[in-house]
């Protein structure tokens, strides 16, 4: 088995990582694995506390003895904004996973991938994430793009990390921004809390463009563009400079006056080339409610 790690895979341990994607065996046996070679990091043999970067290439060799794991596929309507032979791009709603985990294998948008197109999906990066190219936290809404097989997943992969892709972003923040800018801070994770990222000197460069939409007395609307594409790269670099997303509980924003599922963040545009030709396609889908709901709240009409 081979899998590409990811920007949300970035100072992850190699042997909790793996145990993620071998789900059911345990970490012990994961770890005598690694031991004796049977995992390799980019070629060569590492430690199971070895620090995972993202692209590393990871290649396991089977653990006999052990059910394949199996993601079982679900009807769950999907919002397809376009779809050619090779990809689509799925409008995924707020409060979804992108893809599931040791503790949630239902429910997710690769539940309703595996519905829709059953196994004409990639599987670089196993079964957990059949088809998924990035991903979005499960309440952050928007377009995502999905490669149906190996082949173009490797070229959309490698579009994404030469920055040849557009993403851009909506979103409510606290506080009034006075002008745009260029955050160029760097991420890592959060040796204290590894399930966040933070900005600090030892991070992977990151930066993002933000331009300010509309000013309200307590709050500002923005578009945010994304340079690179870290692990919570926008809620952290916002929360970084006294902006945090509205309702964005881990990055320190706490509840608002208006109640939504978490962070009012929507990834609302993406600009790409066509793989097999040079069209450009340019995706835009409108607000969702939750920036709605919070917009007319600034806005007066509660």
């Amino acid at each position: 088995m081979i899998y590409i790690a990811d920007e949300n895979d970035d100072g992850k341990r190699l042997d909790s990582r793996i145990s993620e994607i071998l789900e059911g065996i345990s970490r012990s046996k994961i770890q005598t694995q690694i031991k004796s070679g049977k995992v390799l990091v980019n070629g060569e043999a590492k430690k199971a506390s070895y620090q995972i970067k993202e692209n590393d290439k990871i290649e396991i060799t089977p653990i006999e003895d052990t059910e394949k794991i199996k993601i079982e596929p679900e009807n769950i309507p999907l919002e397809i904004v376009y779809e050619d032979e090779d990809m689509c791009v799925v409008n995924k709603p707020s409060g979804m996973l992108t893809h599931p985990t040791n503790n949630e294998k239902s429910g997710t948008l690769v539940n309703a991938l595996l519905y829709k197109f059953g196994q004409n999906l990639s599987d670089i990066n196993g079964e957990f994430r059949r088809g998924i190219l990035h991903r979005l936290d499960r309440n952050t809404s928007g377009l995502l793009m999905i490669a149906k097989n190996n082949k173009i997943h490797e070229y959309l992969a490698n579009e994404i990390k030469e920055h040849h892709i557009t993403k851009r972003y909506r979103a409510i923040v606290k506080g009034v921004i006075e002008k745009d800018e260029e955050i160029n801070l760097p991420i890592g994770r959060n040796p204290k809390q590894p399930h966040k990222m933070m900005v600090t000197p030892d991070g992977k460069e990151s930066r993002t463009i933000v331009k300010v939409i509309k000013r309200f007395k307590e709050a500002t609307a923005v578009e945010l563009t994304l340079i690179t594409g870290r692990t919570h790269q926008i809620r952290v670099h916002m929360s970084h400079i006294g902006h945090p997303v509205y309702n964005d509980t881990l990055y320190g924003a706490g509840k608002g006056k208006v109640t939504t599922e978490e962070q009012v963040l929507q990834s609302f545009y993406l600009r790409f080339t066509k793989p097999n030709n040079n069209e450009i396609i340019t995706l835009e889908i409108p607000p969702d409610e939750k920036y709605n709901k919070v917009l007319r709240y600034f806005e007066g009409k509660k």
